[in-house]
């Protein structure tokens, strides 16, 4: 069974193949923006972040 990832409006579709994997990341504050980190060999890669509707947690630095 081949997986098959498509958006509404029809001009995304990535089917298993062609992905190398998924990463959930919190995205978390940097001066006006946010930023979600990613390891270092996706660098130059394009990449596709999926917003959900369930808000992560935020660790704050120097907070566990």
């Amino acid at each position: 069974m081949v997986r098959r990832l498509e958006v509404d409006n029809g001009k995304l579709i990535l089917t298993e193949n062609e992905i190398e994997g998924f990463l959930e990341r919190t995205v978390t504050p940097i001066g006006t923006s946010g930023k979600a980190d990613v390891p270092r060999r996706y660098i130059g890669r394009r990449v596709y972040v999926i917003i959900t509707k369930n808000p992560g947690t935020i660790q704050e630095k120097g907070k566990k």
